[in-house]
C-alpha cells in the first residue's frame, strides 16, 4: 500500500471526517472509496466513449426496425 499526503482545506477535511464517522470508518477508508468511486466513474466513460467510435448508425437503424411498434406499457410512457 502507498502513503500519499494530501492537502485539503479545513471546511473539506472536517465534512469528511464527520461523514466518515457517520459511515463508521476511518477518514482513510473514506477517502480511498471516493478514489475508487471516481475512478470507476472516469474508466466507464473512457469505456463508453471507446465503444461509441465503434458504432454504426445502419446497425443501429436496423436494431431499431426490429423493436414492434406498439404503444408505451403502462407507466413507461
Amino acid at each position: 500500500m502507498t502513503a500519499l499526503t494530501v492537502r485539503l482545506p479545513n471546511s473539506v477535511h472536517q465534512k469528511v471526517r464527520e461523514l466518515a464517522e457517520r459511515d463508521d470508518i476511518s477518514v482513510n477508508q473514506f477517502i480511498a472509496a471516493a478514489v475508487s468511486e471516481k475512478m470507476a466513474s472516469v474508466m466507464t466513460l473512457d469505456y463508453l466513449k471507446s465503444e461509441a467510435t465503434k458504432a454504426n448508425r445502419s446497425d443501429f437503424d436496423r436494431f431499431m426496425r426490429l423493436a414492434p411498434d406498439v404503444p408505451a406499457t403502462p407507466g413507461d410512457e
